[in-house]
């Protein structure tokens, strides 16, 4: 018996996670009537298995958001090409730019106009390495602990860094976005760094695939007043599309794209 109700346990778990949900060691340990060791145990087997990723106070599902960047930056999508050019739209020349993680956002580096006198900066590696390449744009790439899954710097060295900077633009990544909660994140640390990088910048933009629409996560980065301009899919669904305008987010459709 004691074998099984680990085993039943362990399962219900799993079926909310695979569901979609995030779940808290706190809210399962009360749940359940066991310590959260027992239930942090649960979440390791889990993640082992490949049915989540843990973060700090719980766990999140293995899903589009959730996935280690390097895994993301491989699903090089037409749709994150066409959302990276709209968001070129909104940049003025002489601006100062961040660019957080997000895959992209990594991709908004390789589209930044080259005759437009900008200034960068970034916590994302990913990013840095693109901007590398380039050689016609300045930056600058905070420092800290890299977080491999996230893909950049998101700890308090990263946070220190960023609070010397004067940003006209940034673009925020985020894992949900939502009428009701505004812009999330499924990590802790990587959500401080955004509410930090919010409160740095004139101007927020997000660049929102589909399905970050209808993901959930569990940590705040912005409500939409805080957000200046979201950018959507040319096929975004029409529901979350008018649920976002009735709640006053300021909508920019990217282009459809182009057939080859």
């Amino acid at each position: 018996m004691t074998k099984e109700i680990p085993s039943a346990r362990r399962e219900l778990i799993a079926s909310r996670l695979l569901a979609g949900e995030a779940v808290s060691s706190t809210a399962l340990a009360s749940e359940f009537a066991v310590s959260e060791d027992a239930v942090r145990r649960d979440l390791r087997a889990l993640a082992a298995q490949g049915t989540c990723r843990r973060v700090y106070g719980g766990a999140v599902p293995i899903g589009a958001g959730s996935t280690p960047i390097a895994a993301r930056l491989s699903e090089d999508s037409e749709e994150k090409r066409a959302l990276a050019r709209a968001a070129m739209t909104l940049i003025s020349p002489g601006s100062f730019v961040f660019i957080d993680n997000g895959s992209t956002n990594v991709l908004a580096a390789e589209f930044l106009p080259d005759d437009a006198e900008l200034s960068v900066a970034t916590n994302s590696v990913h990013a840095a390495a693109r901007l590398a390449t380039r050689q016609d744009v300045p930056f600058v790439l905070l420092g800290g602990g890299v977080d491999l899954a996230i893909g950049g710097c998101v700890d308090g060295t990263a946070i220190e860094a960023l609070s010397r900077l004067n940003i006209d633009l940034c673009l925020l990544g985020a894992c949900a976005v939502s009428a009701e909660r505004g812009a999330s994140a499924f990590d802790a640390a990587d959500a401080a760094f955004k509410r930090a990088l919010v409160g740095r910048s004139r101007c927020t933009v997000v660049l929102v695939s589909n399905d970050k629409l209808t993901a959930t996560a569990p940590f705040t980065v912005a409500d939409l007043d805080s957000i200046d301009h979201i950018v959507l899919s040319h096929d975004a669904p029409s529901s979350q599309v008018a649920e976002l305008e009735r709640a006053g987010a300021k909508i920019l459709r990217a282009a459809a794209p182009q057939a080859n």
